[in-house]
């Protein structure tokens, strides 16, 4: 398994962290580069840890959205 993925993917957390610090419009720039390295270490990572991403997206999507159902449906108690 290569692991190339983790230079974006490490490069991306550290610029990420450094957002934080920053408050100015170097921020906002520091936050587009970071989405940028991250979207391409996804994009590099092996088959195994996309699906295992995956099925993560699929099951916190499956809780969110039955959470949301819970909240709007009303109760009819007496």
């Amino acid at each position: 398994m290569a692991l190339f993925f983790l230079v974006p993917l490490f490069t991306g957390l550290v610029t990420g962290y450094l957002s934080k610090k920053c408050h100015d419009e170097v921020a906002y720039l520091i936050g587009v580069f970071t989405i940028i390295s991250l979207f391409v270490s996804l994009v590099l990572a092996p088959w195994q840890i996309q699906l295992v991403l995956l099925i993560l997206v699929f099951i916190s999507t499956q809780r969110l959205l039955r959470n949301n159902e819970n909240k709007q449906s009303p109760t009819n108690r007496k």
